[in-house]
């Protein structure tokens, strides 16, 4: 996979997906899959419907792009893929906010789909980014989740050791 300079961003403004799919495979032939996810802000927690009214994400300058670098280094190695684009949004953000892109070109999309999964898998558990959630009962700090653990489990990486 070619260098690319603007294969992460962290960023407080919104992002157009439509957009940087474009640019990520702008003039490459051997592109034949192109695979999003975009994370958006959800409005509950814990299954209780309306009781997100803000979250805000912070992250340490530098560390969070080296850290998010390296992964798209690892899905490189991992995966035949062509191309990567995350991006990632700090600051305060309200539900239905666009909070992460993470896409991957490929030639066949066996290795696409696989490549974003463990981006985003990778991205949940290992980027230093620390969220806040404000609720009527006042604002918490997030904990990781076991499940995000599991979910980079299955790709071999031991959450706590990576």
């Amino acid at each position: 996979m070619k260098q690319n300079p603007a294969r992460v961003s962290i960023q407080t403004q919104d992002f157009d997906a439509t957009a940087e799919l474009a640019a990520l495979r702008a003039k490459d032939g051997r592109v034949g899959a192109v695979c999003c996810f975009v994370g958006t802000v959800r409005d509950h927690t814990a299954g209780q419907p309306g009781q997100i009214s803000s979250m805000e994400l912070e992250h340490y300058p530098g560390m969070t792009e080296a850290a998010i670098e390296a992964m798209i280094d690892a899905a490189a190695a991992r995966f035949d893929i062509l191309g990567a684009r995350v991006i990632h949004r700090i600051g305060l953000l309200q539900p239905l906010d666009q909070i992460v892109l993470v896409a991957v070109t490929s030639a066949h999309r066996g290795q696409s789909f696989a490549a974003c999964e463990f981006l985003m898998d990778y991205l949940k558990t290992q980027a230093p980014f620390w969220k806040k959630e404000t609720t009527p009962d006042g604002s918490q700090w997030v904990d990781a989740r076991v499940s995000d653990d599991a979910a980079l489990a299955r790709w071999g990486i031991d959450a706590r050791n990576s």
